[in-house]
């Protein structure tokens, strides 16, 4: 067995979820919080390059973040086939309601995810959630996977590449480690994924500086000069969060700081916080990590440098819908198009939450829209017979 040794932070979902990776598959290993450990977190920048979480060891290769294809290929045992109910695509708010509701209604049910909890695993902060006063997105969704685990349901750690319908009406979905699973039924809650900036250098700085997940990697920023992009409220909580880690946070906003009140309030009691409005990001330096941007006015064109080691994107999101190659209807924003009950069109597919064309994109809504979709796959699966 090789040795295993991996680099966390306590609030990282994706840290979790490599840890219950090698858990369920009876590997041993090592853990380092690098959030608390200032040498532990050099140590790791040292051997991966990477200012993110989680890094692991495996003897001496580095595997970055949550790398299921490869998991799968050191530790997993792969080529499963198997026939379900329904199939489930993603474990975010929708994705594992749908299960639990399926679960509930004696259907046999898998969720494949690439990590469970979603987009509601960047929120810091939530105070809008029937029963609970105050709770970050990670405790919300750590109570989303508790239910689903007492169902007993299925959970698969990996990510779609493709779906397709079977010449015998099944539905299937092959992954990226090589996996094969058919539903009788498929729900896809696949959710959205961060918008990046788009510049021309920009991958050389993803998880070297820049990060768009301040929950995953903000401690590792401590007494560092960061920089955080965009105006809405996930920009908010993430300078709120990160303004007593780092030495000073700069807000970058393109336009109005458009984020509900109960956040900006918080703004004018943060000492260390700069706000450059009407700014955008127009270059990143550094040899091998972040160590600066260029802000331009939009109106003046004035440009500055600042001098800073990270940057945290929060600036929206986009369908996760690369794996559907003309599988259901999308609309000119490649959401997938959902009537009232969460039907798609292909028969026997429904989909629910913020890939779909659903107007609000809240949990509460994501969720809401999973139990209708598990609710209308029962009804359909019904008269299969």
């Amino acid at each position: 067995m090789p040795k295993v040794r991996i680099y966390t932070t306590a609030s990282c979902q994706y840290c979790r979820l490599t840890k219950a990776f090698l858990q369920k598959n009876g590997v041993e290993y090592e853990e380092i919080d690098v959030g608390t450990d200032k040498a532990a977190a050099a140590e790791m920048v040292e051997k991966s390059g990477q200012y993110g979480v989680p890094v692991t060891l495996v003897d001496d290769e580095v595997i970055v973040g949550f790398d299921a294809g490869r998991f799968n290929e050191l530790f997993g045992e792969g080529g499963h086939r198997d026939v379900y109910d329904v199939v489930i695509i993603g474990g975010g708010p929708a994705g594992l309601t749908a299960a639990m509701y399926c679960a509930r209604k004696m259907l046999s049910v898998l969720v494949v995810t690439e990590n469970i909890g979603g987009q509601a695993l960047e929120s810091w902060s939530i105070e809008n959630y029937m029963g609970f006063r105050l709770v970050t997105g990670a405790e919300l969704m750590d109570r989303f996977e508790e239910k689903v685990r007492e169902e007993g349901i299925a959970i698969e750690l990996d990510s779609v590449t493709s779906v397709g319908k079977r010449d015998d009406g099944s539905f299937e979905m092959k992954t990226v480690s090589e996996q094969e699973f058919v539903g009788r039924a498929m729900i896809i809650t696949s959710g959205a994924k961060p918008r990046w900036l788009g510049l021309p250098d920009e991958q050389k700085y993803i998880g070297r500086g820049e990060s768009v997940c301040s929950t995953c990697d903000g401690p590792l920023f401590r007494d560092k000069d960061v920089a955080i992009v965009g105006g809405g409220n996930y920009a908010l909580t993430t300078t709120i969060e990160m303004s007593p880690i780092a030495r000073s946070v700069s807000l970058i906003v393109r336009s109005k700081i458009r984020a509900d009140a109960v956040y900006t309030s918080q703004l004018e009691g943060l000492k260390n916080l700069t706000i450059l409005q009407n700014y955008v990001v127009t270059g990143l330096s550094g040899e091998t990590l972040l160590k600066g941007i260029t802000v331009t006015e939009r109106n003046t064109g004035e440009e500055q440098t600042l001098p800073v080691e990270g940057l945290f994107l929060a600036i929206g999101h986009e369908p996760n819908n690369a794996f559907l190659d003309g599988f259901v209807d999308l609309n000119d924003q490649g959401e997938i198009v959902v009537d009232i009950d969460c039907h798609t069109s292909a028969e026997g597919v429904f989909a629910a939450g913020d890939v779909t064309a659903v107007k609000a994109k809240q949990i509460v809504v994501a969720a809401g829209d999973g139990a209708k979709a598990a609710l209308e796959a029962f009804e359909y699966l019904g008269r299969l017979g």
